[in-house]
């Protein structure tokens, strides 16, 4: 899978969360399930063992990732398709022009994303989602730390010594998407099972359906880093092209944000009491915590005794600072293998 830039991401920590996973059998493949699966490089990596797939997260914008590059099996994205997709159409949206032009882009920058994101439409969907996975890939690149808590952006490409650091920051969008476009296309494959991406809220889909072997969850991490929508609010309005926000504050993020309980700390507990019910039927679960969250690491593990599963808590302790307090330099991993037996 290419690299990714999003916070709490798990690419280095993929060999060390999948040791305590089961292999699939010849008879019978594991159904796994991502439940927050952000910038899916779990499900990704549970699709490379073998595994079959339902990827699921709140944010559309990850949900083109999971789609492009975990339902989608077969379809790619041509460079004489991709080269159309930067043309000006006729009545293209100012969205993009209108919001951020300014703020993280220049005039001309933010007019071919509007572009962009009015021709996208004309693709499959399978290719639509690819599309649009490696212009969100391109826009954390050019925005330096990669998200867009921060009005310094057009500062900072400015500057020739952070571009000496990053020269990403200051190469234009096409050339950023056109770079990543192999990668992205070299990445999608088959592995011979029909796999799923939901974009939804994860209580709603296992209120539906709770027929996996495995779960990992991947909540945000309250009181951490748990506010996805301030990082990658810009993602989010350009995938979604909302008509119905409002947008606030020096970044123009939309308001109001979209509901979730896990990430408040009124609701959190209550929020993880309704989770483990609704995924009672499954056997294993893995879940990804911090040491610096709320509830905190012993009260979480109590919440887990009370569902009656055998319980087993590892720690992965940060050598580096990756973004957010919840992964500075000492601070631990928690990951929570909650057998039901």
């Amino acid at each position: 899978m290419p690299s990714v830039q999003f916070l709490g991401n798990k690419e280095k920590l993929l060999p060390w969360i999948f040791s305590f996973v089961p292999t699939s059998t010849l008879q019978k493949p594991l159904r796994f399930l991502d439940g927050f699966s952000g910038s899916a490089v779990v499900s990704y990596e549970a699709k490379r063992r073998g595994f079959q797939v339902t990827s699921n997260d709140l944010l559309q914008s990850c949900w083109q990732s999971a789609a492009g590059l975990i339902e989608n099996g077969t379809n790619t994205l041509s460079l004489a398709k991709a080269e159309r997709l930067f043309e000006r159409p006729t009545g293209a949206s100012e969205m993009m022009r209108r919001l951020f032009a300014g703020r993280f882009f220049t005039e001309s920058e933010a007019g071919l994303l509007d572009s962009f994101r009015s021709n996208v439409e004309i693709l499959p969907a399978a290719t639509q989602a690819l599309a649009m996975a490696v212009m969100n890939r391109a826009l954390t690149r050019k925005i330096l730390m990669g998200h867009f808590a921060h009005c310094q952006a057009l500062r900072y490409a400015a500057d020739p010594t952070r571009i000496r650091r990053n020269p990403s920051i200051a190469k234009p969008i096409q050339q950023l998407f056109f770079d990543l476009l192999p990668e992205f296309n070299q990445a999608v494959f088959d592995n011979g099972l029909a796999h799923r991406a939901h974009n939804m809220d994860l209580l709603e889909l296992l209120h539906d359906e709770a027929d996996f072997d495995v779960a990992y969850f991947d909540p945000p991490y309250c009181m951490s880093h748990s506010d996805y929508q301030s990082f990658y609010h810009l993602l989010e309005t350009f995938s979604r092209r909302w008509t119905n926000k409002e947008f606030v504050g020096g970044t123009n993020r939309y308001w109001p944000p979209l509901g979730t309980d896990f990430d408040k700390k009124a609701t959190v507990i209550d929020a993880f009491g309704r989770l483990f019910k609704l995924a009672a039927p499954i056997p294993l679960w893995l879940i990804s915590y911090n040491d610096r969250s709320y509830p905190n690491v012993e009260m979480f593990h109590n919440l887990l005794l009370a569902t009656g599963r055998t319980i087993e808590v590892h720690r992965y302790q940060y050598q580096n600072s990756r973004g957010g307090k919840g992964s500075v330099k000492g601070s631990h991993e928690i990951l929570f293998v909650a057998r039901n037996e």
